[in-house]
């Protein structure tokens, strides 16, 4: 490898979430500032919400519903 051309490497990086989480990790950046992490995303938590702001889901189901009564 070529001398003097890499990034230091910190170990000891820490990371802080918009939440208020940190954590460490290894990093050529001493601080990352995120805006979501593991803590803080509904995915994560367990709180995922389906937000249908159209009513696609309901037209799609009132689709599905009056195509399956005319091919009976």
């Amino acid at each position: 490898m070529k001398k003097k051309i890499h990034p230091k490497y910190n170990s000891a990086s820490v990371v802080t979430c918009a939440c208020g989480a940190t954590f460490p990790v290894g990093s050529t950046m001493d601080t990352i500032d995120i805006e979501i992490c593991s803590q803080c995303h509904p995915f994560y938590t367990g709180n995922d919400k389906v937000l249908d702001t159209a009513g696609r889901v309901d037209r799609f189901k009132k689709r599905a519903a009056a195509s399956g009564k005319t091919k009976k």
